[in-house]
């Protein structure tokens, strides 16, 4: 919430002699009077929207981070959607640099899957077009157990990775074997990993909904996701200023990769479709970055580099964004989810996307962009 800011449903301000004055800078981001902003801002509760923005400064070799909270809880329960590819990518890499004879441009294919591909590809399909099936071939590799276990290992939790995206086997809880290349012509076979069942969440907001569709068949009553993924905005805030600045957390906290492995997964998350081959015209630039371009389709500017992941699925659109603006020098963090579900209803592929939600997050990354332009340092 606005903490010091709310009270009784009313935004209190500070009043100067020059007007208004604002303390908070996301504060003066959601009081805009954009109506990309307003429509949601009047309509709060329908939304059950989340945001962290994150100042970063420099002090000598330090790093120091100020976050701007609006409504974040961990208790109150968003469905994180591809945003949860995240974790399993880097846990990937970490996992990989374990295990001396492989790496991450080695071969492989899940067993009864006809598609090879590396560890590598899968983490750039991830990030450039978040790919369900890559994201899926890297769970048969990791298991929901180790990829949970090395993220609160780091310090990134509360989180709970239990399923697979959009796959008739999502909720198995032993893995498929992969089939690894040693090299040209020898292959190995992977041993299945026996997870723990997921046990329904006991959340805020679990429940959500008046109807929704099961098997292409209306039910009535709030869709249940205790059984589903749970990656808060703390947690997703937490991984990203681990992997983008990790000299600023103490050794235990770190990731275990490589510079090489680092530099890739960066790289990745922040390369537009079009630089890995992908149509531009159906993969336009903005495709999987909300924040700032979110609602335009024209190429984004070259000094702006946005490193991100984003989820959208059941109505809930989120974006782990860290944005870098080469130009004039100025970097920052958002971490965002909002729900566009205005009938109500789930399954049912009704949901209010480009009409509210990506311009709303399109304009807040404006508008708190603007902020950073002018914020001294």
């Amino acid at each position: 919430m606005w903490g010091r800011f709310l009270f009784l449903g009313l935004i209190i301000f500070t009043v100067s002699c020059g007007g208004v004055s604002y303390k908070d800078p996301l504060e003066k981001a959601l009081s805009s009077k954009n109506p990309l902003i307003t429509r949601v801002m009047e309509n709060l509760k329908a939304h059950e929207l989340q945001i962290r923005y994150t100042q970063i400064d420099r002090r000598n070799d330090s790093i120091i981070f100020t976050d701007f909270d609006f409504q974040v809880n961990k208790d109150n329960y968003f469905y994180p959607a591809s945003t949860a590819k995240f974790p399993v990518a880097v846990a990937t890499l970490e996992k990989l640099n374990a295990i001396d004879s492989l790496s991450m441009h080695t071969r492989f294919y899940v067993e009864g899957d006809s598609v090879e591909t590396t560890f590598a590809q899968a983490i750039s399909e991830i990030f450039a077009v978040s790919d369900n099936a890559a994201n899926n071939r890297l769970i048969e590799f990791l298991g929901q157990d180790d990829l949970n276990q090395r993220m609160r290992k780091r310090g990134v939790q509360p989180i709970r990775i239990a399923h697979r995206l959009s796959a008739p086997n999502g909720d198995d809880v032993t893995t498929k074997p992969l089939v690894i290349y040693l090299n040209d012509s020898t292959t190995v076979l992977s041993k299945p990993i026996i997870n723990t069942p997921a046990k329904p969440l006991q959340l805020r907001k679990i429940k959500k909904g008046k109807g929704y569709y099961e098997d292409d068949s209306p039910q009535k009553g709030p869709f249940d996701f205790s059984l589903k993924n749970y990656f808060p905005i703390q947690s997703q805030n937490a991984l990203l200023k681990r992997i983008i600045f990790p000299q600023a957390f103490p050794k235990e906290q770190q990731f275990d990769l490589k510079d090489e492995q680092r530099s890739f997964l960066l790289e990745a998350m922040h390369t537009l479709p079009a630089k890995l081959g992908y149509d531009p015209e159906e993969y336009y630039d903005s495709y999987v970055k909300f924040f700032m371009f979110g609602d335009m389709y024209d190429p984004m500017p070259e000094h702006i580099k946005i490193y991100n992941k984003v989820g959208y699925a059941y109505g809930t659109l989120t974006d782990c964004a860290y944005i870098h603006d080469t130009k004039n020098n100025i970097d920052f963090m958002i971490n965002a989810t909002i729900l566009v579900n205005s009938n109500e209803v789930f399954n049912d592929d009704n949901y209010d996307y480009d009409e509210v939600g990506i311009p709303f997050l399109a304009q807040l990354g404006r508008e708190l962009y603007e902020y950073e332009l002018k914020r001294k340092r």
